[in-house]
């Protein structure tokens, strides 16, 4: 029978791979014909201007000036909106530049178009982000902008760093005009890009309604950085990546959910190689950005921290990363002095180049609620056998893992042992993907596989053995301070 919906027909089918990599097709049901006497009424149009204003300031700058060409109505929405000035929108998208007169015509062509933009909406301001590199080109300029009454009541600052900029042309890292912190009592995201923030800058300043707060590439003391992060009372979220001048990193936030860093060992200033968690009842997340991160991570109290990673081995000399639960230390991958278990931990990404089916099961016992691991690095160690120290953790361990991702995946038997230890064991697994090189990614190799782990066996009958060729190698998928919001910024987004 024909539906009766005729553009049923053009509705595009959803494919769902099962467990032996057949493709199943799904077609959604029409919806019930609900056009009648409704079809054609523009219901978004008769909307108070309050909220029409909210919606064009949630849009991207190019959407939201757009709506002025849907009707009358619109045409001066834009204006009475808050303003939204997104620099990165400005730019010219898809070019490399690779010449230093090319990159001064497009910034100068950025600073008029911010002027111009600024001076003809009446404000009150939304978001404002511009390259920090302006703060060191043309630091009157950008004060002037940071001034204007289009900003006022600002929500959201973010000087980024633009790094095709730093790579063509080295620039000294320049404060923020005074200016940028008359918006202090209306903030609530700021990000501070490539630039320094000396101590009488950030004396006496309180931001009581900042959320999110990004610090990269920036010069800070430790005295200051902890009396920015104590000026914020509701922060939940903190990224520090590649910023320098502080070595000591202590956090006691009632309010404080996110946390992510970055140090570069390469930087000849003093950067951070210690954070202490003194008391963090909402910290939920704790990530390393970098990989071969020499970090001391000391854990007091968190007691909701549910998401943790990837600590990474040391190399070239560095110490490696390592996270101290009292007395219990993870380094390397290995669980050092176990005399104690943390169960709030629920996703868990490892990066190491030694890890094994031992490392792993030590993981698992230290998190015994672990529901998702990332392991971010290829299997190696021996032929993982299982032995009887295996065999004694699956019959006195409950395995609670529900996702497994394995990157570098080649099929060697010492990988398969691994993989099929879960497959064969994990009751409550739902989805064991594996990554593999593209060379690899042929119906021969998926086929072989799907035997030799022992699919047929498994103890999820639900579990699903996913294949990709997607070589992400991002510790955590955070481009920006709002990413750490994310429940899990291991899966991958690429």
């Amino acid at each position: 029978m024909e539906p009766s919906d005729p553009s049923a027909k053009r509705r595009p089918k959803k494919l769902m791979v099962t467990h032996a990599g057949s493709i199943t097709h799904r077609q959604d049901a029409p919806p019930p014909d609900a056009r009648g006497e409704e079809e054609g009424i523009d219901h978004i149009s008769s909307l108070p201007d309050a909220i029409l204003g909210d919606i064009v300031s949630l849009l991207s700058m190019k959407e939201g000036a757009r709506t002025q060409i849907l009707s009358s109505r619109w045409r001066h929405t834009w204006r009475a909106a808050p303003l939204v000035l997104d620099g990165t929108e400005l730019t010219p998208k898809g070019l490399l530049r690779t010449d230093e007169m090319d990159l001064a015509a497009d910034d100068k062509a950025l600073a008029s178009t911010v002027s111009r933009i600024l001076s003809t909406h009446p404000g009150p301001g939304r978001r404002f982000c511009i390259p920090a590199h302006h703060l060191f080109e043309r630091p009157t300029t950008v004060d002037t902008w940071l001034r204007s009454p289009a900003l006022d009541n600002l929500q959201e600052l973010d000087f980024w760093d633009d790094g095709i900029y730093g790579f063509l042309r080295q620039f000294a890292p320049a404060s923020p005009p005074a200016s940028a912190f008359r918006f202090s009592g209306t903030l609530c995201v700021a990000t501070f890009g490539k630039c320094q923030l000396p101590d009488c800058l950030v004396e006496g300043i309180h931001f009581p309604n900042l959320k999110q707060l990004a610090l990269e590439y920036v010069s800070i003391s430790e005295h200051s950085l902890h009396a920015m992060i104590s000026s914020c009372p509701v922060l939940e979220c903190l990224l520090l990546r590649l910023s320098f001048g502080f070595g000591c990193l202590r956090i006691s936030s009632s309010s404080l959910k996110s946390i992510g860093v970055g140090t570069n060992r390469y930087r000849n200033q003093p950067q951070l190689r210690e954070i202490i968690i003194v008391d963090a009842p909402s910290l939920e997340r704790l990530l390393f950005l970098e990989s071969y991160m020499s970090i001391y991570v000391f854990v007091i109290a968190a007691p909701k921290l549910e998401t943790l990673g990837s600590p990474t081995d040391g190399i070239d000399g560095l110490d490696p990363c390592r996270i101290a639960f009292g007395t219990t230390t993870i380094q390397d991958s290995q669980v050092i002095n176990m005399t104690t278990v943390v169960r709030n931990v629920k996703i868990l990404a490892v990066k190491s180049r030694h890890i094994n089916l031992d490392m792993v099961l030590d993981l698992m016992k230290f998190f015994p609620c672990l529901e998702k691991l990332y392991i971010k690095c290829c299997i190696s160690g021996d032929m993982n056998r299982w032995r009887r120290k295996q065999r004694q953790f699956i019959n006195c361990f409950d395995i609670h893992l529900k996702t497994i991702v394995l990157q570098e995946y080649r099929g060697t038997r010492s990988q398969v042992n691994f993989a099929s230890f879960f497959l064969l064991n994990a009751k409550k697994l739902e989805s064991r993907t594996l990554e593999v090189d593209n060379r690899l990614a042929n119906d021969t190799f998926f086929i072989e596989q799907y035997t030799m782990l022992h699919m047929e066996k498994r103890a999820s009958r639900t579990a699903r053995l996913q294949f990709t060729t997607k070589r992400c190698r991002r510790n955590a998928h955070v481009n920006h301070v709002r990413d750490l919001a994310i429940t899990d910024p291991f899966e991958c987004r690429c």
